[in-house]
């Protein structure tokens, strides 16, 4: 787990001291990513900078990686963040087919050996999380990817002075003036976060900055614009289990979680697991626990009665025979971490759990340098409740559509709250019309009172129309789970365990995203995933043999935060007043409407609390990149190399 930075310069452009110098400049604004080892490597073409956290073969495996067949020694270079689990048996299959060499014991000598064999196609036998860049020293080109989920994140871009590419955006930021790369806030990426909580994959904030897209490779030559090319799309339903009955599908979903865990365990420095009250994390720890018998396990909860899973997660601890440590949160610590957390989002995220998350890695870095979690359990295997909406609205899908929508425009002057009037809303519209993914803040009409740049035109089906389109025929359930994958997984869930973890050099590992898991997941049936009393049926069902009894069919919290609360009163409501009254950014958001939000939540005039947080966590990120008004005290905790 690592932080990786290159920039290509265009053929034009020569590449000097000062450019390696600006490189191990920007690079190092993500020490956070690796702090046990830098490093740069330069050639007249390219820049490489490089941050390594080492977990596997610390003694070599140095980065920038240099690597080539007996005929071309050191062809390639390589800059890698993430980790190869099935790296030791591709480096066997690597010798076997090809005589293929190695100066070290690590998965970055696999990754360029296996590209250099197998070309492009040797991304899908990766099981992995991973971004990186390999520059190919005979045919001038940097190779690019990222994992198929999306675990590992990839800013690029692209200007007048060259491409780069990062794992993190501010390292771009201070790449600017080399690359000529347009600041300029995009105004659309801002609309959709506003409605979304998150900035959906390509975009960014900033214009001249994007993404490579999750399950997307991308090469980048001298003086051209980066060709990006997708490789992994994500199929649900496409075979069927054929035999065995239901028994032998609980057990194939029990064998491939039990391989993936084990996998997920190689390391060599100490391994922990988060824990929280659910059956996602309780899984992969009662399974981590078979190979490290000392596990420990980390949760978090705050200084507010029924916001705190930290009983469950140490009855759950105890039932698997693991060490829990809790840390409880205070409103204060809240919300003094707020610009520091901010400042390593790198884009707004307005999900609040977000900030335990980042105090759990903080607490776990003291004990473990590696800890493995339960995210994209919910997406494979059908867990959030919004998946039995199809089970509720099925009798709307016998009415004739005229029929529908003049049921939804008779639930239009219904007062709010009136029971029945969202279903009569949401059974008028089509899957398509209805569903964002799993988040949504504001409506239209709310976000034309917030944004003054506010256009009909730029809605959800920028992002969704195209994924929608790769599902048709599907059963509705899966388009949900599709639409997940692309939207809220790798927008909201990964890049906060991405960024909150690496804020504290701490390495994330998710086993139930691993390309064999979802081979297995993909083929259940709805009926196997969601029924009208529970979600992600088949894998309780698998995992009755493995978690306690007292969480297996418990509803899902996760890491529940009381801003609701905190936005009346104390610390945090005194805090959003201050931000609201500071922010400079009136010719984006209208102050006035924000504040006058404000003032109505404070007087429990209905709960405003999601839609203020996702304006409020805006205006920190402008204060914080825009106006430069707010300079974070980034706190660096000195933690031993190897744990």
């Amino acid at each position: 787990m690592c932080g990786l930075l290159a920039l290509v310069r265009d053929p034009a452009l020569p590449v000097t001291e000062d450019m390696v110098e600006a490189v191990a400049g920007a690079s190092h604004l993500m020490r956070h990513r690796g702090p046990d080892e830098p490093g740069t490597w330069s050639d007249d073409r390219v820049v490489l900078g490089f941050n390594r956290l080492s977990i596997i073969d610390i003694a070599h495996s140095h980065q920038p990686l240099r690597w080539g067949p007996p005929e071309e020694p050191d062809r390639y270079v390589l800059v890698f963040n993430g980790e190869i689990y099935n790296y030791v048996e591709l480096r066997t299959q690597l010798r076997s087919e090809f005589g293929a060499v190695f100066a070290t014991d690590g998965d970055g000598e696999a990754i360029v050996a296996a590209y250099h064999h197998w070309g492009t196609t040797a991304l899908s036998r990766l099981r992995g999380m991973f971004a990186f860049a390999l520059w190919d020293t005979k045919n001038q080109e940097l190779f690019c990817a990222r994992d198929p989920f999306g675990i590992k994140p990839l800013f690029m871009a692209t200007g007048p002075g060259g491409t780069a590419v990062g794992s993190e955006k501010k390292c771009l930021l201070g790449l600017a003036v080399e690359v000529g790369i347009n600041l300029a806030i995009e105004e659309r990426a801002l609309q959709h976060y506003t409605v979304l909580q998150y900035v959906p994959e390509p975009e960014t904030l900033h214009r001249g900055i994007r993404r490579l897209e999750s399950g997307c490779h991308a090469v980048i030559r001298p003086g051209q614009q980066p060709k990006v090319t997708r490789y992994f799309v994500p199929k649900f339903g496409a075979a069927a289990f054929t035999s065995g009955g239901a028994q032998a599908r609980y057990d194939e979903i029990t064998a491939v979680l039990e391989d993936s865990v084990a996998k997920h365990m190689r390391a060599d420095v100490t391994v922990g697991a988060f824990l929280s009250g659910g059956i996602d994390s309780t899984a992969i720890a009662a399974l981590a626990i078979r190979h490290n018998p000392r596990l420990i396990t980390f949760t978090t909860g705050f200084e507010r009665e029924g916001f705190s899973e930290v009983d469950v997660a140490v009855a759950s601890a105890e039932a698997i025979g693991a060490r829990h440590v809790a840390k409880v949160v205070s409103q204060a610590e809240f919300v003094a971490a707020l610009p520091e957390i901010v400042w390593y989002l790198d884009e707004p995220v307005a999900d609040p759990a977000l900030v335990p998350l980042f105090f759990i890695a903080r607490e776990a870095r003291k004990h473990v340098k590696v800890v493995l979690s339960g995210e994209g359990a919910d997406e494979l295997f059908g867990g959030y409740t919004i998946y039995r909406e199809p089970l509720s609205l099925k009798g709307f899908d016998y009415l004739p559509r005229p029929l529908r929508k003049s049921l939804g425009r008779a639930s239009r002057p219904l007062p709010e709250g009136m029971r029945g009037k969202s279903l009569l809303h949401r059974g008028s519209l089509t899957l398509e019309e209805r569903y964002y993914g799993n988040a949504r803040s504001f409506s239209d009409e709310q976000l034309r009172a917030v944004l003054p740049g506010f256009d009909p035109s730029w809605t959800h089906t920028d992002i969704t129309a195209a994924i929608y389109a790769e599902s048709a025929g599907w059963d509705p359930v899966a388009r949900m789970q599709h639409i997940d994958l692309f939207t809220w997984l790798r927008g909201d869930i990964l890049v906060k365990a991405d960024k909150m973890t690496m804020a504290n050099s701490l390495e994330l590992r998710v086993p139930f995203l691993d390309p064999e898991v979802f081979a297995v997941a993909s083929r259940l049936p709805h009926d196997q995933k969601i029924t009208r009393t529970t979600t992600k049926y088949a894998l309780r069902r698998a995992l009755e043999p493995i978690v306690p009894a007292h969480v297996l069919n418990r509803a899902k919290l996760g890491f529940p935060v009381p801003i609701r609360h905190w936005l009346r009163a104390g610390e945090l409501m005194d805090w959003a007043y201050g931000m609201i009254d500071a922010s400079q950014a009136g010719h984006l958001v209208d102050i006035a409407a924000v504040r006058a939000m404000l003032d109505a939540h404070r007087a429990g005039e209905g709960d405003h609390s999601r839609r203020l947080w996702t304006v409020l966590i805006f205006m920190l990120w402008h204060a914080i990149f825009v106006e430069r008004s707010i300079v974070p005290t980034i706190s660096e905790p000195q933690y031993p190399v190897q744990l």
